[in-house]
């Protein structure tokens, strides 16, 4: 039997299998708000079997955004736009949709990937002052972001509590907080963006505080039994940079308040990072953390294969795999996985033609004209 397609519970949340579409964000919002992309893009992923469809980082504010196209939740119109979305998803698909809340913190303010993705400084039309615990550029050049005083940062807590409570308000199924990829949490988590001479800056424990707060502010504002849980990118891949010790401190500490899981990415903080990207080369920090912890760990990166991605689960090196680009490539791989591993995914029945064992039944049933 497939480990892979395994029921599991995160937290609450009953799941029927381990694999899980990750958050990939569209650059195709205006305002903040969904459009007919993210019906398609999301509609067409709810089809794929998985059981967890995560919705891209969702901006807590305008200048939490990475770029003007990016999704937000910071308004009712925002929440709108993404209840149509939410809407045709339940009809059609069984699968849990969770919501990736974000902050982009000193890589705000940039050009669509496809043109180009620089940094549009405040003085320029589109562009935005960005924020970050200390005010150290991305990149060389770039408008060096303001650093957030303690208003500030009450300002960007009270943000993420407002969209998690209109998550809950849209019935998400859960949240995964983004404190990955060199956005404003991670950027508090490292001592190469973070300075401070506070109590928020320093030592490992300081540097912890505010991404502790935000995490702690939005669990006791989202419904009870729907969990929570944090994306993190496990190192810098920079000599003194943020490690694998510090993010499993991280992930007891986030146990301690309740997380449900840790998703476990890596690097973009730091344009000197230097990557082995080999298949499954994050794998190991999620079975770390997972060993560490107790917390269940989702493994993410170069996970293509369903014998590799059985093989992690088989290996109790993490307790789910993410898919991302993977997905995008084959948004119905959790079929070919399940037909490969000898197991089942939910299909609607307007699909149940293209599996032969399926349509079979469908054929001796009044249905089948």
């Amino acid at each position: 039997m497939s480990l892979l397609f395994t029921p599991f519970d995160l937290g609450k949340l009953s799941l029927p299998n381990r694999i899980f579409i990750a958050p990939m964000c569209q650059y195709s919002a205006v305002d903040g708000s969904a459009t007919d992309w993210h019906m398609i893009h999301l509609g067409h992923l709810s089809l794929s079997g998985a059981a967890v469809l995560t919705i891209e980082a969702t901006a807590v504010s305008p200048d939490g955004r990475i770029t003007a196209g990016d999704l937000g939740l910071y308004s009712d119109e925002n929440a709108a736009a993404l209840a149509r979305v939410l809407a045709a998803i339940r009809t059609y698909s069984p699968i849990r949709v969770v919501l990736q809340l974000a902050h982009a913190g000193r890589k705000a303010s940039t050009r669509l990937p496809w043109e180009g993705g620089a940094q549009i400084a405040p003085d320029q039309p589109g562009g935005w002052k960005t924020v970050a615990p200390s005010p150290l550029p991305f990149h060389p050049g770039d408008d060096a972001p303001a650093a957030l005083d303690h208003h500030g940062m009450a300002r960007v807590r009270e943000h993420f509590v407002q969209a998690a409570r209109r998550a809950a308000l849209l019935g998400l199924d859960g949240i995964e907080i983004h404190a990955a990829h060199g956005y404003l949490l991670h950027e508090f988590l490292s001592p190469l963006s973070n300075r401070r001479q506070d109590e928020y800056g320093g030592s490992l424990e300081n540097r912890l505080r505010f991404p502790l707060e935000v995490y702690t502010a939005v669990r006791a504002a989202f419904p009870a039994e729907r969990p929570v849980w944090v994306r993190l990118s496990a190192t810098d891949w920079v000599p003194g940079g943020w490690d694998i010790e510090g993010s499993v401190a991280f992930a007891q500490a986030l146990k301690a308040r309740g997380c449900a899981a840790i998703h476990v990415s890596s690097g973009g903080l730091s344009p000197l990072q230097k990557i082995d990207a080999v298949p499954g080369y994050q794998v190991p920090f999620a079975k770390r953390i997972k060993a560490e912890t107790g917390l269940p760990t989702i493994a993410v990166g170069l996970i293509t294969a369903p014998e590799q991605a059985e093989a992690i689960i088989a290996a109790g090196e993490a307790d789910a795999i993410a898919l991302a680009r993977a997905a995008l490539y084959d948004p119905r791989w959790p079929w070919h996985a399940a037909a490969q591993l000898g197991a089942t995914v939910a299909a609607p029945k307007q699909y149940l033609r293209s599996q032969p064992s399926q349509y079979k039944k469908l054929l001796s049933s009044s249905e089948g004209r």
